[in-house]
């Protein structure tokens, strides 16, 4: 089985320039190790979100953080087509971090919430779950908290036709930094391809995360992902998409958030409408009546150039 070791997992631009990291084909299953968004810098409490310690991190262009891998080409892949990528498994590292960053978050200025302004590092351990493995496993906060792991991918995207992006900040019709938790074991994403091979990119696993990982930065570890994808032939979608044992979600990544969840909800009716011979006006009936169509916001982090990201999900029950 092809292997992408985590030392070369650390790519910081979306750039359909960059060498393949490997050429699979469809169906056929491979092993991604990625980093953790700041690039392995912090590993104890004692590693503060610093100067000192983040170094290049913030300063080099791109900034060095959110690593993601080289292209991953797929054989059979074309303009004009969509990559689905199945998620076979993910299984966070024996430990995750999150930091409370000086001048970042919206508790940045605040004085009432004066320990929001940081600098702090919690380390969140991971201990395995039934099979074995964290992939199901608990994260420990302190010797209190505990909650079950939901690891996902973070940033998951095929190159974009022109622009390069750095993959902290990139975000578009082909996904990026997106941080939806649905992007987890089990679920298929949809990404349409620009470019020949489709040349997918994937890094920034979380091993759990509140809606919209208000702090910017959410349970943020290592991992191994185990992926593999199929091609759909001429197929043009909107936005990215997932599809889940029991739903379709329909993103979409804007700001503001009103108007990202409004569109969202458009280009879902289409979907129906297209894929699912849905009646238009039952469509647009299911958006206000059906108490089962959930509107999810899985990032609203207001930093930098980083849009909101929402989802509206559909029950499969009620597809044709």
């Amino acid at each position: 089985m092809q292997r992408i070791a985590r030392k070369d997992a650390m790519n910081y631009e979306f750039n359909k320039a960059l060498p393949p990291s490997i050429k699979v084909d469809e169906h056929e299953e491979f092993i991604v190790e990625t980093e953790d968004a700041l690039s392995g810098k912090v590993r104890s409490e004692k590693d503060l979100p610093i100067a000192e310690t983040f170094g290049e991190l913030l300063t080099s262009n791109p900034v060095k953080t959110n690593p993601v891998t080289n292209p991953i080409y797929v054989n059979g892949a074309e303009p004009g087509d969509v990559l689905a990528v199945e998620i076979v498994d993910i299984i966070p590292d024996k430990q995750g971090v999150t930091c409370i960053i000086p001048g970042i978050g919206p508790l940045k200025d605040s004085h009432t919430w004066a320990a929001g302004r940081g600098p702090s590092t919690h380390i969140i351990k991971h201990l395995p779950g039934p099979s074995g493995t964290t992939s199901d496993g608990t994260g420990v906060l302190n010797d209190r908290i505990t909650w079950k792991l939901q690891p996902f991918i973070g940033t998951i995207a095929t190159m974009p036709e022109r622009e390069i992006r750095a993959s902290v900040t990139g975000q578009g019709t082909w996904g990026g930094n997106i941080d939806v938790r649905d992007v987890c074991k089990g679920n298929i994403v949809y990404l349409p391809c620009a470019h020949k091979g489709g040349l997918l990119c994937v890094g920034d696993v979380h091993g759990s995360q509140g809606d919209t990982e208000f702090t910017g930065l959410a349970n943020e570890t290592r991992s191994e992902l185990r992926l593999k994808c199929s091609v759909i032939k001429q197929k043009t979608i909107p936005f990215v998409r997932i599809e889940t044992p029991d739903s379709i979600i329909q993103l979409n990544c804007y700001r503001p958030l009103e108007d990202g969840v409004k569109q969202a909800i458009f280009w879902l009716m289409e979907w129906l409408v297209e894929d699912y011979n849905m009646d238009r006006a039952e469509a647009y009936i299911h958006m206000t009546a059906n108490p089962d169509v959930r509107v999810n916001v899985y990032q609203m982090v207001a930093i930098g150039e980083i849009n909101y990201t929402a989802g509206v999900e559909f029950p499969k029950k009620y597809l044709k």
